[in-house]
């Protein structure tokens, strides 16, 4: 595996940023996502060009202080920084997206400000240059001082390719991540719900550190803990901070980091604040760890705080498998790091989930599975159809990967999918893991 650069787009609101990064990612990537139980208005989409990936943020207008509304100037041009600098600081290049119709803006002039701050490279695109004269016009792009601006039609896809070939050619080189032997574990999280206190906890358990390790992202600090004996690698995020006032507009802004920090684990630590409950966001990084086929353990932290009555946990564990029915395989734990209640339980279910994640099942077993599966719920039929399954067996691990061979793969209806999986699990367990089914025709 190897980490994929992130390009983000920023620019002032109305420039065609949202037009931009849809014709980046492909509009059956952006925006909305097929996953049961998650609410999509996405950050991120992974983006390929050239058979180079790479994971393409849209940041939202920017609006400056000399456009905001005179009684909201303070809190717009903070807000405006603040998603900026957030989004700079997290990627590898940043495209900065102008409007060739409006012309050079005082926004643009504060935009172009905060990037000549930043050690990132910076590509200014000039959009709606869809006819000669337009992009005639992108030169007046120049007094920006952010070099050549490229004319670009995000509608039509005019100029896109030459600016992604320029942008791509300088991405970081592609290191292939090989797979370590000693289990990688990340904390994430919405910020304030503990994961500092988390880390602690966890440390102070043992108080065996081997090594702090420099973030090898720019942004995280790994650490390595004996724990039971042998190493651990922590992955910790626990640096990003809500600001004030402008906490909502920059929030989305730290599943940046959580994004990177879960592309390089094997488990996903997920922390909820038990006084908030699942939120939005939490389902957001959740569904980040799926997208990644991680292992994921869902943690309610605080858990000291509340008020607690006879069935107050299995209520609350209803609430939470409600929230992320899109993960029913997550194991929900219940801690308080300020208290280190719970911690050996935490760390214990995170390393099978990562043993899991490196379960293989053999194929006499699995046809097994198969076999009792469809004879006490036949697959379904369409008119003269019948869907019939042949025999399956396991082709990978990191997530279990299972071939299913069947005379019509088309019939295969994501219920009766769903219902297999259901099978495999109530046999193998495979807590915390997910499994990837595929479907081929014989």
């Amino acid at each position: 595996m190897s980490l994929k650069p992130i390009l983000a787009i920023v620019g002032r609101p109305n420039v065609g940023k949202s037009t931009l990064f849809n014709r980046l990612v492909g509009e059956r990537m952006a925006i909305v996502s097929e996953i049961a139980g998650t609410t999509r208005d996405r950050l991120y989409a992974d983006g390929d060009f050239a058979g180079r990936e790479f994971t393409v943020v849209d940041t939202g207008g920017i609006v400056g202080e000399r456009d905001a509304p005179q009684q909201d100037t303070a809190v717009f041009f903070r807000l405006a920084r603040a998603q900026a600098e957030l989004a700079i600081n997290e990627a590898d290049a940043v495209l900065f997206l102008t409007d060739v119709e409006e012309g050079v803006m005082p926004g643009d002039f504060e935009i172009a400000q905060i990037l000549r701050r930043s050690d990132k490279p910076v590509y200014l695109a000039v959009n709606k240059a869809d006819n000669e004269k337009r992009a005639a016009e992108a030169v007046d792009f120049y007094q920006l001082g952010l070099g050549e601006p490229h004319a670009i039609s995000a509608l039509h896809g005019t100029g896109t390719g030459d600016l992604l070939e320029e942008i791509i050619s300088n991405f970081p080189p592609v290191v292939a991540e090989t797979e370590s032997e000693i289990p990688q574990i990340a904390i994430v999280g919405r910020p304030n719900v503990g994961k500092s206190s988390l880390l602690n906890a966890i440390l102070g358990q043992e108080r065996a550190i081997v090594s702090e390790i420099p973030g090898t992202t720019r942004d995280a600090i790994d650490m390595q803990v004996m724990w039971r004996d042998a190493p651990v690698t922590l992955i910790d995020t626990a640096g990003i901070r809500r600001r004030g006032k402008i906490e909502p507009g920059i929030e989305k802004f730290s599943s940046l980091r959580a994004l990177k920090a879960i592309q390089r684990a094997d488990v996903v630590l997920l922390l909820l604040d038990a006084a908030d409950g699942p939120t939005a966001q939490d389902m957001h990084v959740a569904s980040y760890a799926l997208e990644e086929n991680k292992g994921i353990v869902i943690l309610v932290n605080k858990w000291d705080a509340v008020e607690k009555e006879t069935n107050t946990m299995r209520e609350y564990e209803t609430r939470v498998r409600a929230a992320f029915d899109f993960i029913p395989y997550a194991p929900v734990l219940f801690c308080s790091a300020k208290y280190r209640q719970r911690i050996p339980a935490m760390m214990d279910t995170a390393l099978r989930v990562r043993a899991e994640l490196r379960s293989r099942i053999s194929t006499a077993d699995l046809n097994e599975i198969l076999r009792e599966a469809v004879a006490q719920h036949a697959p379904p039929t369409h008119g003269r159809r019948v869907l019939k399954f042949y025999y399956a067996t396991q082709v990978g691990i990191i997530p279990p990967t299972f071939v299913f061979f069947v005379n019509h793969k088309d019939m295969v209806h994501f219920s009766y999918e769903r219902y297999l999986e259901n099978k495999l699990r109530e046999k193998f367990k495979l807590t915390g893991a997910p499994i990837k089914m595929i479907f081929r025709a014989f």
